[in-house]
């Protein structure tokens, strides 16, 4: 049997946006990731689970790159998420040299993918209104736990 791939933008970001999903479900911050080889491949995927875990550092990205397991190099992966990366992920994404980005939505938060874009990796931007209306009701619902989340007091 031959693994599934995940061709189009559209596809990644359905995985990820699946993550958040199970994320919200579970009581924690709907924020998922995934990561693919250059082949379209699902290396891992994960979500959020600060709240779920009592992990502070299981942000969706660093869950997904967990699940992932060891890759000899990940220049030619790519990794979908949901939201625009935080500083902490970005940081993650520059740390193995992660050669593409999918952010789902940056209106609700926009983080370093900026920076990563300067840097060297390729940075697309979908703006999906779905995900735009499960950050925007998740943070009107739970103002204190999302600033958590990003840093803020």
């Amino acid at each position: 049997m031959t693994e599934p791939r995940y061709l189009t933008d559209a596809e990644k970001l359905a995985v990820a946006t699946a993550e958040a999903k199970k994320g919200l479900a579970e009581g924690g911050i709907p924020i998922g990731a995934a990561l693919f080889d250059e082949e379209g491949r699902l290396l891992g995927s994960g979500h959020n689970q600060r709240v779920q875990g009592g992990n502070p550092a299981l942000h969706g990205e660093t869950a997904a790159f967990l699940n992932a397991g060891r890759q000899r190099s990940y220049r030619r992966t790519t990794m979908a998420t949901t939201l625009s990366p935080c500083w902490y992920c970005s940081g993650l994404v520059r740390q193995f040299n992660i050669g593409r980005v999918i952010v789902g939505e940056n209106e609700n938060f926009f983080g370093g993918q900026d920076w990563l874009a300067e840097n060297g990796t390729e940075v697309t931007t979908v703006n999906d209104p779905e995900l735009i209306r499960i950050m925007t009701d998740f943070i009107a619902a739970n103002p204190e736990l999302w600033n958590e989340d990003i840093g803020e007091d």
